[in-house]
């Protein structure tokens, strides 16, 4: 239960999915939670649900791509609770659409959310962190930053680079004496609302799930647990002697 015990952590995209599980663990494991989303009222309830648990967690609103929104988070982290330890790049968009067919407009809307945003969620967060000797970052990727899909051109592009841009920020961190570890996580396919949302959008979602579980080795979707405890692993000490480092957690797909 004090794997993270008084650690303070950012967890961007907090409101739903895979960045919900994340804000939910961390403070089982005794971190002080901001989260932070678009979504005010799902947030406003994973807030509520960390409180009613007896741990402390904080609301923001929070558009990932804007700079200046990142600066207002850190201020008000750091406001209530005095530092940033941990800062989880979680929030991300993905949508359908080939090097072909996938217009500008949708390129650069998912490129703003999942690369701009873990940029200025990185950056942000290095400047919190050497003020206080060091602290975790850790930039959510995907099986989709290692390998390719057809159909997945701007989600693929912007997956590869969180996938090197972390490598850079960990080596920068690492080579500067800032005592900040820089790392990636890279789901397979996990059951979250995105992905529910997404198969619903093509058809029968019973027959898209049995689809994905096919794709994964072991048979079945990955939950959002299971990457909120890899989160938990990089934010500890336990992984002191990680950065630069790509944890992938996906039921085997990427071994195939």
């Amino acid at each position: 239960m004090n794997r993270v015990k008084d650690k303070v952590a950012i967890v961007t995209g907090g409101a739903l999915g895979l960045g919900k599980a994340d804000a939910l663990l961390l403070a089982q494991e005794g971190a002080k939670v901001v989260v932070t989303d678009i979504k005010a009222e799902e947030g406003a309830e994973v807030v509520a649900a960390i409180e009613k648990a007896g741990g402390e967690a904080l609301f923001i609103t929070h558009d990932v791509g804007s700079e200046e929104d990142w600066a207002r988070v850190i201020t008000q982290t750091e406001k209530v609770f005095g530092r940033v330890d941990v800062v989880v790049n979680n929030a991300g968009l993905g949508t359908n659409g080939t090097a072909e067919n996938t217009s500008l407009e949708q390129w650069h809307k998912i490129l703003r959310v999942n690369l701009d945003g873990a940029f200025l969620g990185t950056k942000s967060a290095i400047e919190a962190m050497k003020k206080n000797g060091g602290g975790s970052i850790i930039n959510l990727s995907s099986i989709e930053g290692l390998v390719g899909d057809p159909n997945l051109a701007a989600y693929n592009a912007s997956k590869g680079g969180v996938r090197l841009f972390t490598k850079s920020a960990a080596l920068h961190c690492a080579k500067s004496g800032y005592g900040i570890r820089v790392n990636s996580i890279h789901p397979g396919y996990i059951w979250t609302p995105m992905v529910e949302e997404a198969l619903g959008s093509q058809g029968d979602v019973e027959t898209g799930r049995k689809a994905l579980d096919a794709l994964h080795p072991l048979g079945h979707l990955g939950e959002p647990d299971d990457i909120a405890w890899g989160v938990v692993f990089l934010a500890s000490e336990e992984s002191k002697f990680m950065t630069g480092s790509e944890l992938v957690i996906d039921g085997g797909y990427t071994a195939q």
